[in-house]
């Protein structure tokens, strides 16, 4: 029997090549900007953005920092070959050295998020140059768990795998070719050496998975997903992080003051003249 995660991967890159084409389009661009980081996530927006755009119409930005693995380049280059899109090397260091140099007393988190950040503003910058849109990466697993920063790998004008789950990127990846070393390696946001994305969490993406995927998609109440077979205190967990981390999910708070306020009473789901 097949896991309830399981993705029909070809017609979930169909869908999502016809996304990316239609949604840029319609606010009136034909570019997109992505960063590049050698891991599975920004692969897959790589892949999927050329066969929609058509390379040329992709710019994809390495960000490497001092510390950032070799092999990261190495891979993320691999994806610039495997797709044909444009590319840029931009260098961080200069400009969060010249910041952390003010907080050493700062930790590896608050480095990482600034690091992240710094890596957006580049972007962004350069989707004004280019007249792109910047596609973002961030999997509906980090999504949901508030694994990222917010303004940092969080921001984008649109995202193609925010309602897929860690394991099913993997399995979209595979149909798209990615280089087998990024799916071979530890997932990794490469803020310090030796990070490791399910270090971090405590708890393996696999899991995760399984139990977002009820708690959310099944709307099953912890108990229901504890007698699924999964550990009470890893539910628990998960449950715990994903509802601490609901601000993250949230366009930012507006004080309410008239009648009709923004992303509260003055919401429309469709782009104003187009």
């Amino acid at each position: 029997m097949s896991s309830p995660l399981t993705i029909n991967p070809a017609l979930v890159a169909g869908i999502l090549r016809g996304f990316l084409a239609e949604e840029t389009a319609k606010v009136g661009f034909g570019r997109v900007v992505v960063g590049l980081s050698g891991g599975v996530d920004s692969a897959v927006v790589c892949c999927l953005a050329a066969e929609a755009l058509g390379p040329q119409q992709v710019l994809a930005v390495l960000l490497p920092y001092r510390t950032t693995d070799p092999a990261s380049m190495r891979d993320a280059l691999a994806v610039v070959e495997r797709t044909g899109v444009r590319h840029r090397v931009v260098e961080i260091t200069a400009q969060v050295d010249a910041y952390l140099a003010g907080v050493p007393e700062a930790s590896p988190l608050r480095r990482g998020n600034k690091m992240a950040r710094e890596r957006m503003s580049v972007l962004y910058d350069l989707s004004l140059a280019e007249a792109a849109l910047v596609v973002g990466t961030s999997n509906k697993t980090e999504l949901l768990l508030g694994y990222g920063t917010l303004h940092g790998d969080m921001a984008h004008a649109l995202n193609p795998l925010g309602d897929l789950y860690k394991t099913q990127v993997y399995e979209l990846a595979r149909t798209l070719a990615v280089p087998e070393p990024v799916l071979a390696k530890a997932p990794s946001a490469d803020l310090w050496a030796g990070q490791s994305d399910e270090a971090d969490l405590g708890f393996t993406y696999a899991d995760a998975d399984r139990i977002l995927y009820h708690l959310v998609d099944e709307r099953r109440r912890p108990a229901e997903v504890v007698a699924l077979g999964l550990s009470p205190e890893l539910v628990a967990t998960v449950r715990e992080r994903m509802r601490q981390n609901q601000y993250k999910r949230r366009l930012p708070l507006i004080a309410k003051l008239s009648r009709r306020t923004i992303d509260r009473d003055f919401r429309y789901p469709r782009d104003w003249g187009y």
